[in-house]
């Protein structure tokens, strides 16, 4: 294994309801298992029914969920796990906390505009009250914070999402914490064309037929 196989780190999703961020979260998070990293994904159901059940919609209960998020990301973090998190987590102070703790933090803001966001949450009758942060997916309690200095920013309303998984991707590879995917050798991609006995002697045979040897 190589050292970025082995480095825990913690892949952050934060934005609004309805931005993007967990459809994201696991495209991300089947391309690092695709590169032999161990990922473990915390969002939706994970976060609402195990994590934050039964906090409230007050500021101060919004911060203890993302804080709460934040700390199990940071044992996945420590022990050579790369933790992705999808949450709302609209406050930047809890966000900016959790980087501290956690040391190995990745933010990734996905941005999105209110309107475009409301229309994406409308079709989603199945989505959580608490992602923990904001009731509904207007925001609910109070307005969202954007962060001041992100890792990465996908605005989804603009680009493909392999477009912004591209880009995550590639910040990762440049921070050291994941693999380059390796390109196939000459030689591993002529052996993958390698011909059975019987294929090559069929071959063979058709090319004295045409006169060739």
């Amino acid at each position: 294994m190589t050292d970025a196989e082995n480095r825990g780190f913690t892949l952050w999703f934060t934005g609004i309801p309805g931005s993007g961020k967990t459809t994201l979260a696991e495209m991300a998070m089947n391309e690092i298992h695709d590169r032999g990293v161990k990922a473990e994904l915390l969002d939706g159901d994970v976060i609402e029914l195990n994590l934050n059940k039964g906090l409230g919609y007050s500021k101060d209960d919004i911060i203890t969920g993302i804080k709460r998020v934040g700390f199990v990301c940071h044992l996945l973090s420590r022990n050579g796990v790369v933790a992705i998190a999808s949450a709302t987590s609209p406050y930047r102070e809890a966000r900016d906390e959790n980087r501290r703790m956690i040391g190995s933090f990745v933010e990734v803001f996905v941005k999105c505009p209110p309107e475009t966001c409301a229309k994406r949450c409308s079709k989603d009758v199945n989505k959580g009250p608490h992602d923990t942060g904001k009731k509904g997916c207007d925001g609910g309690t109070g307005p969202y914070e954007e962060p001041l200095n992100p890792d990465v920013i996908v605005e989804t309303d603009r680009e493909t999402r392999e477009d912004g998984l591209a880009r995550i991707i590639k910040k990762l590879e440049a921070m050291g914490y994941i693999p380059k995917k390796e390109k196939k050798t000459r030689g591993a991609l002529q052996k993958e064309e390698i011909y059975s006995v019987e294929e090559e002697e069929k071959i063979k045979e058709r090319l004295k037929e045409l006169g060739y040897i």
